[in-house]
């Protein structure tokens, strides 16, 4: 079992920054491909971004290529989202997600996520 907490969410002007986390207990985490989704009002949950056990294999949907960098830290348990350019239409609840342990991904694939994070909230203003 892996519990996922994330943090990080806030209010932050057009062009700002934000680093998102997402603390995992269990020691499964290094063993989990690992992802960034978001929802927004309204609209379904989108994938953002996804890396492999060792940090490798990372992959992005265009809305955010170029802006958003995701990294993980197995020694703290830890996945990360790193925004910058921060633009209006990146307001959303942002989760993160575990694949099953031990289970490989590839772009093109749906993620098929195993265990999800609560969600925080990004949003981007003038």
């Amino acid at each position: 079992q892996l519990q996922l907490v994330e943090s990080g969410g806030g209010l932050v002007q057009i062009g700002g920054s934000l680093r998102l986390s997402c603390a995992a207990s269990g020691r499964t985490f290094r063993d989990c491909f690992m992802g960034w989704f978001r929802q927004a009002p309204g609209k379904e949950r989108e994938f953002i971004a996804a890396l492999g056990w060792s940090g490798e294999s990372t992959h992005y949907a265009d809305s955010v290529k170029g802006r958003f960098t995701i990294s993980r830290d197995n020694a703290k348990n830890t996945l990360y989202l790193q925004m910058n350019s921060l633009k209006p239409e990146d307001t959303a609840v942002y989760y993160c997600a575990a694949r099953v342990p031990g289970t490989y991904w590839r772009p093109g694939q749906s993620f098929g996520a195993a265990y999800w994070g609560q969600g925080t909230q990004v949003t981007v203003s003038s």
